[in-house]
């Protein structure tokens, strides 16, 4: 149930599992794209952009998709001014160590940008237009959404696993010496893993008595808004 396109500059781009063909799409950031590229995407009926990057990440990698309104959804990243704070301070950082940060990441998640992830729901049940989320790298705050989105459809958690670890083996990681990372760090951080996105859903239990509740109090999905959703983009 999931299906992918090949994007040179946007190697994390696919299409979400079981929601109806050709209405979500998840991605990496869509500045990097050569004209091939826009032309696939353009050619999925794409019109509308979510993207979750922060200030100065959409200012050095803007959006080169023509013909789509952009949403700003901002959540500003903070793991890698962590690890350059710690690397200042002459610490060497370890692998669990990055381990440890993105939890606390994706704990924030719920604990400081669910406003953010509200703000992706209303603009998905507004219509069922088709339409890609994304941020830098599409693997942590797109990873998230991607789960609620699908977590919100009843899709079964292994299954939203499943999808949220096909990023590692589309992302292209980067060279890790452009940004002062040994390979062991950036296998981490350029890596998606299960104890991670177990990190948000823990903080939803924790904080709101588990992910029902947490759906509607936190991202407003009651009965309506959830049925809604399914009949929007369910293709279960």
């Amino acid at each position: 149930m999931t299906s992918s396109v090949t994007i040179d500059g946007a190697s994390n781009f696919r299409a979400l599992p079981f929601v109806k063909r050709g209405s979500l799409f998840r991605s990496d950031h869509l500045g990097a794209l050569n004209g091939d590229d826009a032309r696939q995407i353009q050619a999925l009926g794409i019109r509308r952009v979510l993207d979750f990057r922060g200030i100065d990440e959409r200012m050095s990698a803007a959006c080169v998709l023509p013909d789509v309104t952009v949403h700003s959804l901002a959540i500003e990243p903070t793991i890698v001014q962590v690890l350059h704070g710690l690397m200042a301070a002459g610490h060497r950082i370890t692998p669990a160590e990055v381990v440890a940060h993105m939890q606390d990441t994706y704990r924030g998640f719920v604990r400081l940008t669910t406003h953010r992830f509200a703000e992706l729901f209303a603009h998905l049940l507004e219509s069922n237009e088709p339409t890609v989320f994304h941020c830098t790298a599409g693997k942590d705050r797109t990873g998230f959404a991607a789960a609620l989105i699908l977590r919100s459809l009843g899709v079964p958690q292994e299954e939203v696993m499943r999808d949220y670890l096909r990023t590692n083996d589309l992302l292209k990681m980067p060279d890790p010496s452009r940004f002062g990372l040994t390979p062991e760090v950036a296998g981490v951080l350029w890596r998606v893993q299960p104890e991670f996105l177990g990190a948000a859903f823990e903080a939803a239990d924790e904080d709101y008595g588990g992910l029902d509740a947490y759906l509607r109090e936190g991202l407003g999905l009651g009965p309506t808004e959830r049925s809604r959703m399914v009949e929007l983009y369910s293709a279960l």
